[in-house]
């Protein structure tokens, strides 16, 4: 007799193994039909899965995280399927689920075009109409591996031999299409049935340059036709908002050959940066940071001693000079350590908070260069904090009140929290590491917050809590970042004198709350459609004229609010007043004054913003009012 427990707490009894479809049926009809797979013991399962004893389980519908993670495998299977149909030459290698979707990169002798994609997308529907089953079987590895090298798979089976020889290979059919693949999968094609193929990317076998260019599809699927209608709305919506175009739209800033991965800051964009900078220099003052400045170009042997050269040498620029070898700093942490080392600290000193807006430079691969969202020259608010063990649940709990503090000042107030936990590849023993990630659960306990874990995610030599923000379009951005560090402040010989005289190492606490100005400027620009908050809008106003005896009036205003310290331009041109105000639309500029004969002879200006809104007539005393009181409130 098996027992099934169920996730509400029933009981089941079978009086044989029974399958998770068994299981399913033998609850309802209409839960048989939905299932897509099961969760038996914890562990993810098809449906096939026959339980042979006392077990909880709980069935996988597409209702379910787990369902449509499932759905998105399997519809990448699908597209590997519908691609070996039209095009048996091409090469299937491997096709996991990203986020609102899923890719799968091929070998094929020639670019897919756009009306392949169409092609592809018809065959795959043609396919899930069969609702063909989803078999799974296993292979010993070296049969697997002659297996697929026959059919002329060459990547499956390279795949295939670097898995251990005592590991089994699962492999999964539907119709005349097998692939290897660990599972689980939705019983039958025909539980996919809401799918988009989206676009054709170039990726290397392996992620390594060194090997062959092979073609991405990337597709996206859901459980339900809406969801997917309200997917490609998103895109559409973010396609508009991409900061690339709006930066060209507005004038902000450019990227070009000449310097790939670095930012061309025009005037407009570089306003946007100081008035970041300036409202961040102010966090560092009012929160006890004192601001430093470290050299761009450090000898190796410092980072040999930090643990980058071992660790992070493939992401560093090399230099050298009279026979040394340096690098362009990629972060900020062993300069700040080498400050602390200036002098003999004492424990009465501690925390010590630096902050630095450091310049630094990685060498990202060409390929993952994006906008200014992902560059090879950018700038961090870092800042680390030398602490002892004990202030770091107090210091941790300021941080996390203060970021969100920040966060909410530039208009993002749905954030959640995650801490990332030690990676495989790391330094350090498991006992410090121990104390390093309950000293972040304790910290964020104290604020009564809540988190997601995300294990070997960590630094190489700490853990740190993740703050991810989302946008007006519910894209989630990781910005902010605390991390625990026991082990370079040791590394690199930092101390201080304790209470009772002797020598300890302090901890090293990594932060940071916007990270990449570049990054953050490019989701603010997206996450408002260009259209700024007055406080951070390049330009905050334009005076327009509407004819030329309205000039030196409109000259006089734009000086009396500019030198009142607000960012304001005036348009004197000698063009319909219907052109000016259409064209300063365009450029989303928060505020359009306008005057003529009436507002020159009162004394006012009427009053546009560029939603499109008439405020009306003002005097110029209580616009000064409006417009202190937005830069103060920062709405």
């Amino acid at each position: 007799m098996i027992v099934i427990t169920l996730p509400d707490g029933n009981q089941k009894t079978f009086e044989h193994p029974v399958t998770v479809a068994e299981i399913a049926a033998s609850i309802g009809t209409g839960l048989a039909r939905a299932a897509l797979a099961g969760r038996v013991e914890g562990v993810l399962v098809d449906t096939s899965f026959t339980v042979k004893q006392d077990a909880k389980v709980s069935i996988i519908t597409d209702k379910d995280e787990d369902g449509l993670s499932l759905i998105r495998h399997s519809t990448a299977h699908l597209l590997a399927y519908a691609v070996k149909q039209l095009f048996p030459e091409a090469q299937v290698t491997i096709g996991p689920v990203i986020e609102d979707g899923f890719y799968y990169d091929f070998s094929f002798k020639r670019p897919f075009t756009p009306e392949d994609l169409a092609a592809i997308e018809a065959k795959m529907a043609e396919l899930a109409k069969k609702d063909e089953p989803v078999v799974r079987s296993e292979m010993p590895r070296d049969e697997a591996v002659a297996f697929f090298s026959q059919m002329g798979e060459h990547y499956k089976a390279e795949i295939i031999a670097s898995i251990p020889s005592n590991e089994p290979i699962s492999l999964y059919r539907e119709g005349g299409f097998i692939d290897l693949c660990r599972g689980p999968h939705v019983p039958s094609t025909g539980k996919l049935k809401v799918f988009k193929l989206m676009k054709v990317a170039g990726a290397y076998w392996r992620g390594d340059s060194k090997n062959e260019m092979l073609q991405r599809i990337y597709g996206t699927a859901w459980a339900k036709k809406e969801d997917l209608e309200a997917y490609l709305h998103r895109i559409e919506e973010a396609e508009k908002r991409d900061h690339r175009k709006l930066a060209k739209q507005l004038d902000l800033f450019h990227l070009q050959d000449e310097a790939p991965g670095m930012v061309f800051w025009h005037p407009k964009g570089w306003s946007i940066w100081q008035e970041v900078e300036q409202y961040m220099r102010n966090v560092y003052r009012n929160n006890g940071y004192q601001e430093v400045r470290c050299p761009q170009i450090i000898d190796k042997s410092l980072w040999e001693k930090s643990g980058h050269w071992e660790n992070y040498q493939e992401n560093m620029f090399i230099t050298e000079s009279e026979k040394r070898v340096f690098a362009i700093k990629p972060m900020n942490c062993p300069g700040h350590v080498l400050i602390f080392n200036s002098d003999l600290r004492s424990y009465r000193d501690l925390p010590l908070r630096y902050g630095e807006f450091g310049s630094c430079h990685r060498n990202e691969p060409s390929g993952a260069l994006h906008g200014i969202m992902r560059v090879r020259g950018f700038t961090q608010d870092d800042g680390h904090i030398f602490c002892t063990e004990s202030q770091i649940q107090s210091e941790v709990i300021a941080f996390h009140s203060l970021v969100l503090k920040v966060y909410q000042d530039f208009g993002f107030t749905d954030v959640s929290v995650k801490i990332a936990l030690r990676p495989e590849h790391r330094i350090g023993d498991d006992r410090v590491w121990d104390l390093a990630e309950a000293a972040l659960r304790n910290g964020l306990d104290a604020c009564d917050t809540t988190w997601q874990e995300l294990p070997g995610e960590g630094a190489f030599y700490g853990p740190k809590i993740e703050y991810h923000m989302k946008d007006s379009l519910g894209r989630s951005w990781q910005c902010g970042t605390m991390q625990v560090d026991f082990f370079m402040p040791n590394r690199l010989g930092a101390e201080y004198v304790d209470e009772d005289n002797s020598r300890k190492t302090p901890v090293m606490l990594h932060r940071a709350i916007v990270g990449s100005f570049e990054r953050f400027i490019g989701i603010l620009i997206e996450n408002h459609a260009g259209a700024l908050p007055f406080w951070l809008a390049p330009t905050q106003a334009v005076v327009i004229s509407i004819t030329e005896r309205h000039v030196e009036y409109a000259r006089e205003i734009q000086q009396t609010l500019s030198r009142a310290g607000f960012r304001v331009i005036s348009d004197l041109r000698n063009e319909k007043i219907t052109y000016k105000i259409r064209e300063h639309s365009l450029q989303k500029l928060p505020y359009q004054l306008i005057v003529g004969d009436k507002e020159m002879q009162a004394r006012t200006v009427a009053v546009r913003t560029r939603s499109g809104s008439d405020l009306g007539v003002m005097t110029l005393d209580s616009l000064l009012a409006l417009f202190r009181e937005e830069r103060a409130n920062r709405r």
